[in-house]
């Protein structure tokens, strides 16, 4: 295919030991630009040291990457604005400008790679491409207080007006692409996975793994789907676990995560980790990954960097959501505490069988997530949203 001009949009920068979220744009901005796409890259980022890595990663004039910091507090008049349009003031005056600019600029292909940036795209709905990683309306079912509540009304309520108004929508999982047709069936939905590098993670040899058998269980404790997780291990399955396999330790690693979970600290054989620089440590002394998701959309980049790591994983069909794994093939898969428990403790106990299981894993993740799949896919999102906007033109 001819190089396209492209403006992408990202939530966070594109950097590849950062944000969950940042490593799948390391891989598409590397990518795109190896194939030869003319690329202007907009990035929110928290702090200038994230601007300057990820300036020195994509230099000019190789890549027009730019990168803003989030926008400020919202005061009152933001704050009545986010009921209509939330999250709007994420971005700032200075990202809103330049991507303005952009849109009316004669772009190729205007990506917006995160939902909430659709408030800036309203007049160009009908040939834009929205990311939808994930839908809040879904992953808060189970939040409590008026508050908690309350915000996934307007969240809900926001995301029902974006998945209306815009037409094409890139999604990284068939279950979130069956949610956008729903709430608007004349949209188009293209499946490009949350992508890694394999690369970048070091498989650990058959030889190199833990003794001591360890349940480890990774996210971010702030996002509803891996704190819920996190609660089921500690209060529904850790106790069982622990009486079949009283040998193992059980460490949960997540940003806030002693925050979140301070009821739980000071159990026996449990280890909780928050806000931790490198991660890669915790994966490489995991005997396995539980991860006992029953609510969340989307892909978990947690779960493919564990099959990345050569760590064999227990999950649920939440948790798996988004990679072609086949229970007992590339993870073990079930949705029930008994099930979770038992394949847990009887993984614990075989070790060719985690082996077996890891190298599956490891080959899915390749095959599924690596640049090559998620490039091929995402051009010919491109493409078809470039015909059509030519079509209408």
């Amino acid at each position: 295919m001819r190089p396209l001009r492209i403006v992408l949009e990202m939530g966070v920068p594109p950097l590849p030991f950062g944000n969950s979220a940042g490593r799948g744009y390391y891989v598409i901005l590397r990518g795109l630009i190896a194939r030869g796409h003319k690329v202007t890259a907009l990035a929110l980022c928290s702090d200038q040291a994230e601007i300057e890595q990820a300036q020195a990663l994509f230099p000019r004039p190789d890549c027009d990457l730019r990168c803003y910091l989030a926008g400020p507090r919202a005061g009152i008049r933001g704050k009545l604005r986010s009921l209509r349009k939330p999250l709007l003031n994420t971005f700032s005056a200075d990202f809103r400008r330049d991507l303005e600019r952009e849109l009316f600029d004669g772009a190729d292909v205007v990506h917006l790679d995160e939902i909430w940036a659709g408030w800036l795209a309203l007049q160009r709905a009908e040939s834009v491409l929205l990311g939808v990683h994930c839908l809040t309306s879904i992953d808060l079912a189970e939040s409590r207080g008026l508050r908690a509540r309350l915000e996934r009304s307007l969240l809900a309520r926001g995301e029902r007006r974006l998945l209306g108004t815009f037409r094409f929508f890139r999604t990284c999982s068939a279950r979130l692409a069956q949610c956008v047709r729903r709430l608007n069936p004349e949209a188009q939905a293209f499946l490009v996975p949350d992508g890694l590098d394999p690369s970048l993670y070091r498989y650990t040899p058959d030889e190199q793994r833990p003794r001591q058998p360890v349940v480890s269980l990774v996210g971010s404790m702030n996002w509803m789907p891996s704190y819920s997780a996190a609660v089921r291990l500690l209060t529904r399955l850790y106790p069982e676990i622990r009486q079949a396999a009283p040998e193992a330790r059980f460490e949960i690693v997540g940003r806030a995560a002693r925050r979140a979970l301070g009821a739980f600290v000071g159990l026996p054989a449990v280890e909780i980790y928050e806000d931790v620089p490198d991660i890669q440590p915790f994966f490489e002394r995991a005997t396995l990954l539980l991860y006992p998701c029953f609510s969340g959309t989307g892909m978990k980049v947690k779960v493919a960097e564990a099959m990345a790591f050569g760590v064999p994983v227990v999950t649920t069909s939440e948790g798996i959501e988004g990679l072609p794994a086949q229970d007992g093939v590339h993870a073990l898969i079930a949705d029930d505490d008994p099930g979770l428990i038992e394949r847990t403790v009887a993984l614990l106990k075989d070790v060719p069988r985690q082996n077996r299981l890891r190298r599956a894993a490891r080959q899915l993740v390749e095959t599924a997530c690596g640049p090559s799949a998620v490039l091929d896919a995402l051009e010919q999102a491109y493409l078809k949203v470039r015909a059509s906007a030519t079509g209408r033109a």
